[in-house]
């Protein structure tokens, strides 16, 4: 038998073998177009703080304002609805620093938000957030590995998230650098903002309905500094106050921080105490610790 008496015979096989492996694209191709892709967003709490404060209140000390971190995670959501229209969120991730790794009240609030996720690296002795960048890497890996993620924004600008980039692009994710306007330079490192497949910066107008400068009342110095005894009693006044209106349940979370305390309740502390002593504490190391003793013993003696 000749090969051209074979072919008439074998053609109808061959065809029904590629029309079998083109149907079998199709389906694949029709279930991969149904599965959505998903994005996360990943925020260097420490950089937003300081970043917006400066840009807003033209300081980067925490304890002078306050953020709405909640009506900015969901502003940095709603930014991502409209960038990654076709994909869905997976969860947002905000990394911070507590002292040993104990949440805040604030931290605790953010935690407690819908699709929010609070990665807390440790605070040492100077308020420097330690071990957060790791938290960041090893996240934006494992979920890039996992093909959890097709985009990821990352909010920060330290150049330590080089190599957080590099492993997720090394996995296929897509990583999108957003940060904050400076008002003068950068601050953002260089190195972050070439190794990132897209930029995306949020200016003053964006910021400031989330920003709010504390309110501070100065006092006359020109009397004597009140007594040591005088500010302990204060203290535990203040924490009297505290205990009625936060509740045991938020005392059993501040005793284990003992003897600091969250930077807002120690702001809230000192304010109220330079209040009732009609006196600046400021310059006064001593008196405030003074004071922080008398508002720690007062709790201790009612747990």
């Amino acid at each position: 038998m000749s090969h051209a008496d074979a072919r008439p015979d074998e053609t109808p096989g061959v065809h029904e073998q590629l029309e079998r492996t083109n149907a079998l694209l199709l389906r694949v191709l029709a279930e991969v177009s149904k599965t959505p892709s998903t994005h996360a967003i990943f925020v260097d709490a420490g950089y937003v703080y300081a970043a917006a404060g400066l840009l807003v209140t033209g300081t980067e000390d925490r304890r002078s304002f306050d953020l709405d971190a909640e009506g900015l995670i969901e502003a940095f959501i709603d930014k991502a609805r409209t960038i990654f229209a076709d994909s869905r969120l997976l969860r947002v991730y905000w990394y911070d620093g507590a002292r040993r790794r104990i949440h805040t009240v604030e931290q605790q609030s953010i935690a407690g938000l819908p699709d929010v996720k609070v990665r807390l690296g440790n605070l040492n002795a100077n308020n420097q957030q330690k071990g957060v960048d790791s938290l960041i890497r090893s996240d934006l890996e494992s979920l890039a590995r996992h093909r959890a993620i097709s985009d990821a924004a990352l909010v920060g600008g330290d150049e330590d998230l080089v190599s957080a980039v590099e492993a997720a692009q090394g996995y296929g994710a897509r990583v999108h650098l957003w940060g904050i306007e400076a008002g003068e330079g950068r601050n953002q490192a260089e190195p972050l903002l070439w190794e990132v497949d897209s930029q995306r910066t949020f200016d003053l107008d964006f910021c400031r309905p989330y920003v709010t400068r504390r309110s501070v009342t100065l006092y006359e110095e020109d009397g004597p500094a009140p007594a040591r005894e005088d500010v302990r009693f204060v203290g535990a006044q203040i924490a009297a106050g505290w205990l009625s209106s936060r509740g045991r349940e938020a005392l059993a979370d501040l005793l284990p921080g003992h003897p600091y305390l969250p930077g807002s309740v120690d702001q809230d502390l000192l304010m109220e105490a330079e209040r009732l002593l009609q006196h600046s504490l400021r310059g006064h190391a001593p008196l405030r610790r003074a004071l922080r003793d008398g508002f720690w013993q007062h709790l201790q003696a009612q747990y």
